[in-house]
């Protein structure tokens, strides 16, 4: 699992319209939230994504991006976003790279059975490429407003 005060590890994988997106993009230019949810339009990630949309201008003038990450494909992501109007970019790894070089590709239990699946998770990304913050087990509820807090504390 990483911690503060690492170097993120890069990624590049298609966002919603089928474009790149890299880490590098943002390096001394945009801090980065980067979020990893579980799935598309279930109530947890429905939360996340609907509050960090909520707060999108405040993000873009603290020189923040958002973006969610998750093992959907581009056109469940473009669905996601059409239904709800998210403003945040979405990442699909379905080969579940990010996913395991973030640490986020975890053994979880539910109801008794384990399998393994994406562990809610959020990484602060400096403009530098450092993370700032590192949270595994994160709750949906709120969580948009709590990372504005740290990333105007930059």
């Amino acid at each position: 699992m990483l911690e503060k005060n690492q170097t993120a590890p890069e990624f590049n994988s298609p966002n919603q319209d089928d474009t790149i997106i890299n880490l590098s993009d943002f390096k001394g230019d945009k801090n980065v939230i980067l979020y990893f949810y579980p799935k598309d339009d279930t109530p947890g990630c429905t939360i996340e994504a609907n509050q960090f949309t909520e707060l999108a201008s405040e993000f873009s003038a603290a020189d923040t991006v958002v973006i969610g990450v998750s093992k959907d494909s581009c056109a469940s992501h473009q669905a996601f976003i059409d239904k709800f109007g998210l403003k945040v970019d979405l990442l699909a790894d379905t080969s579940g790279e990010v996913c395991s070089d973030y640490g986020v590709w975890q053994e979880k239990e539910k109801a008794g059975v384990k399998k393994m699946g994406i562990v809610r998770s959020t990484f602060l990304i400096n403009k530098e490429g450092i993370l700032e913050d590192v949270i595994y087990g994160v709750n949906p509820e709120g969580h948009a407003k709590e990372m504005l807090e740290k990333v105007k504390q930059l």
